[in-house]
């Protein structure tokens, strides 16, 4: 190990710290950019067909987990 030598695996550490960090950033950037589009959809007077489909989804979804809320209950 110390031929490697301690500046080499401070190096190390640092970069995969410096690395992971950086792609945190990249993929919370993309999540705030969707997340800035959908509620800018949601705001629009005609909704995009891709919202609409979304939002058809999300009420099927909780009618399905009623009904199985209700089935469970019987």
């Amino acid at each position: 190990m110390v031929e490697f030598g301690p500046a080499a695996i401070i190096g190390l550490c640092v970069g995969f710290l410096w690395g992971t960090g950086c792609s945190l950033a990249i993929m919370y950037s993309i999540y705030l950019g969707g997340y800035r589009k959908a509620v800018e959809e949601s705001q629009l007077a005609v909704k995009p067909r891709r919202w609409l489909q979304a939002v058809e989804k999300l009420e099927q979804r909780r009618a399905q987990k009623a009904a199985a809320a209700e089935a469970a209950r019987k």
